[in-house]
């Protein structure tokens, strides 16, 4: 009776803990990712400074896009660069702490405000220590101190988080109308010849680099002290891409039976034990009638 009480629970634990890890992603594949960005950020500036062929195409190519300037597309690009100034982005900011905070994702909201607070003081720190001069072609200049981009590195942060506060249902067009909104800004940075294009790369590279960081935490975080929501096939959760894969919005056969599946084991538990239990009467009573004759037959 004890040793049956006593494996119930061992299992249950057994259970509850695989059910911690299984379908909630490792951040080694994020980890990796951070540091390709790192490596590929210091070979982009080596590249632009100083090897003078690719250094002088950096200049061909701004001259090339300031070619495409006038009056509409002065606006135009003006008025998606103003959408990046330290106010409205910081609005921005806010704007996806508060959708994560309703949707339940907390550890999400505190990743956003890393990300999109330390991706452009990274590029302003980085632009005085890495300052060099830029080739100019065609009366087009850029100053010294000009990489990375921060303007760039706004924009990537800005849809990065939004791709991590976004459900899986909207992930797609989030991400296209993102990807949209970042091309019209760095051909927007260059148009202007705000900055080169090396710059604008780079501040891609510096927002990249602190998301995937970011996503590795939340995977660490995730399968450290896993969410209440257990996990299934969708992923409603950053983790799953960018920390733990599991559903914000229960399927409704989920609806039906919330119970994970150490539960189910749990409640299998009773009838297995039951028939333990009746093969140990049978034993005891066996040897019951077998000590019974023995006493008989020493009388």
């Amino acid at each position: 009776m004890q040793e049956h009480a006593y494996a119930a629970p061992a299992g249950t634990i057994v259970s509850r803990d695989a059910a911690r890890r299984d379908g909630r992603p490792a951040p080694l594949a994020p980890l990796a990712l951070a540091g390709a960005c790192l490596l590929a950020l210091a070979l982009l500036w080596a590249l632009s400074n100083l090897v003078p062929a690719l250094w002088w195409r950096d200049a061909v190519l701004l001259r090339d896009f300031t070619t495409l300037n006038g009056p509409r597309v002065d606006k135009v690009a003006s008025f998606l660069l103003h959408l990046l100034s330290p106010l409205p982005f910081v609005l921005w900011g806010v704007a996806l702490m508060a959708i994560a905070i309703a949707r339940e994702r907390v550890r999400t909201a505190v990743a956003v405000a890393v990300v999109m607070a330390l991706a452009p003081y990274t590029t302003e720190q980085l632009k005085p220590l890495v300052a060099h001069q830029h080739a100019h072609v065609g009366g087009v200049f850029v100053g010294a101190a000009s990489w990375p981009s921060g303007h760039s590195t706004a924009a990537a942060a800005l849809v990065l988080c939004a791709l991590l506060v976004s459900p899986p249902r909207l992930r797609a067009p989030v991400g296209a109308l993102g990807a949209l909104y970042l091309a019209a800004v760095c051909c927007s940075l260059l148009i202007l010849a705000w900055h080169m294009p090396s710059d604008v790369l780079g501040g891609l590279l510096v927002s990249s680099c602190w998301t995937a960081l970011a996503v590795a935490v939340l995977r660490v975080l995730e399968r450290r002290w896993p969410s209440s929501q257990p996990p299934a096939g969708g992923s409603d959760s950053p983790a799953a891409w960018a920390p733990g894969s599991h559903s914000g919005s229960p399927r409704a056969g989920d609806a039906a039976s919330p119970e994970p599946a150490c539960a189910s084991l749990s409640r299998d538990a009773p009838s297995s034990s039951s028939d333990d239990q009746a093969e140990t009467d049978a034993a005891l009573a066996a040897r019951l009638r077998m000590n019974s004759r023995s006493e008989s037959l020493l009388r």
